[in-house]
C-alpha cells in the first residue's frame, strides 16, 4: 500500500477519509483483473443404436387410371352411373345409339349368306367338271375356271365372316363399359351429345385408389445412397424385413395404414436433380385421394454405431457443409465438419466428424469464435429441446423431420 493509502489527512473526518482511501485502493487494482471466459451450454455425445429414417415429400396417385373414350361415332342416349360412385369392371356407363351399327351388322350377315350360297353353287360345279374333265367331256380350261370360281366364292365367305365380326365389335362399342373397378369422376358428356371415334372423345375417367401409390421426391444423392442400401441388403423392398413406410397427411396427422417401397426411378429430373421413389399403401376407406400432398417416413433400419446431435448444435457454412462447434479438453472451441446421415426426432445422425465424448455447443454460439476459451456447462434436456433452430439449407442428407417432445432431445447422452 502506498503513502496515500497509509496516511489519511487529519483535516477530514475519519469516516470520509476511510471511504476515499478504500475507493482509491480498489480503483488502482481494477486494470489488473483478467476478463472471464464466456459461458456456453454443451451436450456430450456418445455412440448408440438409432433407427435410421428418411422423410420425403410426395403426392398420391391412383393405382389404376382408365380414361373412358368413345370408340364409335354416335349420339349418347343414356348415362348409367352416378358421378363419384364406385363402378365395377364390365359395368355399362353409357349407351350410344346402336341403330346404325345394327343395320351394318344385318347387311354384313346378308352378304355372308349370299357368299355362302355362291360357294355352294361353285363347289358343285367344280365337282361336276372334275368328272367330266376326266372323261374329256369338257375342256381342261373349263374345269380350271370352275375351280377358280369356287376359290373366289370361299374368299367371299371369309370376307363376309370378317365383316360380320367387325359389325359385331362396333355394335358392342355402343355400350360403353368400365374397363376397371374403381371410382368414376365427372361425366364429360351428357345425354344427346355427339361423340366421335376419330377424335377419341373423352367421356369419363375411372380410377382405382385401393391400394394407392405415393410418389416421393428424393434428391439424386439420397437416391444413390438408397440404392446402395438396397444392394447391400441394409434395406429390404420385399419379404418380412422390408422397409416400412409411414405416411403423414397434409394436416400433419399420421395415416393409420403402413406402406411398402416399390421401386426407385432410374431417371433424374434435370431441372430439379431429383428422382421418384414409389411406395404403395392400402386405402380401404378412400382417405387418400389422387393428387394429395403427403410426407412419408422410410424406416431404413438401425444404426448401432451412431452419434446424435441436437439440431440446434449444427450449422452450415456458405458451401452448405454441416459444421459444429466443439469444446476440447483444454476448453477451447474448435470447428468440426460433419457428415450427416439423417434425423432421429429433433436430432441429427452424424456419420463422421465427431467422436464419442465430444462436447458440442448448443447455446451461446454467438459469444465464441474458433480458438477462444470458454466455460462449458452441460445443457439440460429441456433447454436443448426448447431452443429454436433456424431453417437449414443445403443439407447433404434426408429432409429434417418434425421436432419430437423434449424428453427425447438428449438421447445421445445415454451411455
Amino acid at each position: 500500500m502506498d503513502s496515500k493509502c497509509a496516511r489519511p489527512a487529519r483535516s477530514l473526518p475519519a469516516a470520509i477519509v476511510l471511504t476515499l482511501t478504500l475507493a482509491a485502493c480498489t480503483g488502482a487494482k481494477t486494470p489488473n483483473s483478467a476478463p472471464q471466459a464466456p459461458q456456453v451450454s454443451v451436450v456430450t455425445v456418445h455412440r448408440g443404436s438409432v433407427p435410421v429414417t428418411t422423410e420425403l415429400p410426395g403426392r398420391t396417385s391412383a393405382y389404376l387410371v382408365a380414361q373412358v373414350r368413345a370408340r364409335v361415332d354416335g349420339i349418347v342416349l343414356k348415362r348409367d352411373f352416378n358421378e363419384g360412385s364406385e363402378v365395377r369392371a364390365g359395368q355399362r356407363l353409357y349407351q350410344i345409339d346402336p341403330a346404325p351399327y345394327q343395320a351394318l351388322l344385318n347387311s354384313a350377315t346378308a352378304s355372308l349368306q349370299k357368299a355362302q350360297a355362291n360357294l355352294a353353287s361353285t363347289t358343285s360345279q367344280a365337282e361336276r367338271y372334275k368328272v367330266l374333265a376326266a372323261a374329256n367331256a369338257v375342256s381342261q380350261q373349263d374345269y380350271d375356271n370352275a375351280v377358280s370360281s369356287q376359290g373366289q366364292a370361299a374368299a367371299d365367305v371369309a370376307t363376309g365372316q370378317a365383316s360380320i365380326r367387325t359389325a359385331q365389335i362396333n355394335l358392342g362399342y355402343t355400350s360403353v363399359l368400365s374397363p376397371i373397378t374403381g371410382r368414376i369422376g365427372v361425366s364429360q358428356v351428357t345425354q344427346g351429345a355427339y361423340v366421335q371415334a376419330s377424335a377419341a372423345t373423352l367421356m369419363a375417367t375411372v380410377q382405382q385408389i385401393d391400394p394407392i401409390y405415393v410418389d416421393l421426391t428424393q434428391a439424386s444423392v439420397e437416391g444413390l445412397q438408397l440404392r446402395r442400401d438396397v444392394a447391400a441388403g441394409r434395406l429390404k423392398l420385399s419379404g418380412p424385413n422390408q422397409a416400412k413406410v409411414t405416411l403423414f397427411l397434409e394436416d400433419g396427422t399420421q395415416y393409420p395404414g403402413a406402406g411398402s417401397l416399390q421401386f426407385t426411378d432410374i431417371t433424374v429430373d434435370q431441372g430439379t436433380g431429383s428422382v421418384t421413389v414409389r411406395a404403395i399403401f392400402p386405402n380401404p376407406r378412400s382417405v387418400l385421394l389422387p393428387g394429395m400432398f403427403v410426407r412419408a417416413r422410410i424406416e431404413e433400419g438401425v444404426d448401432d454405431n451412431a452419434i446424435l446431435v441436437p439440431q440446434v448444435g449444427v450449422t452450415h457454412d456458405p458451401t452448405g457443409q454441416a459444421t459444429a462447434l466443439v469444446v476440447g479438453p483444454d476448453n477451447k472451441v474448435t470447428v468440426h465438419t460433419l457428415q450427416l446421415r439423417g434425423t432421429s426426432g429433433n436430432q441429427w445422425i452424424v456419420e463422421k466428424g465427431l467422436d464419442d465424448g465430444d462436447r458440442v455447443i448448443v447455446a451461446g454460439v454467438q459469444k465464441v469464435q474458433p480458438g477462444s476459451l470458454v466455460r462449458a456447462v452441460e445443457s439440460q434436456p429441456a433447454d436443448a429441446a426448447s431452443t429454436p433452430s433456424s431453417p437449414l439449407t443445403g443439407v447433404p442428407g434426408p429432409t429434417a423431420q418434425r421436432p419430437k417432445p423434449a424428453s427425447g432431445a438428449l438421447v445421445a447422452r445415454a451411455k
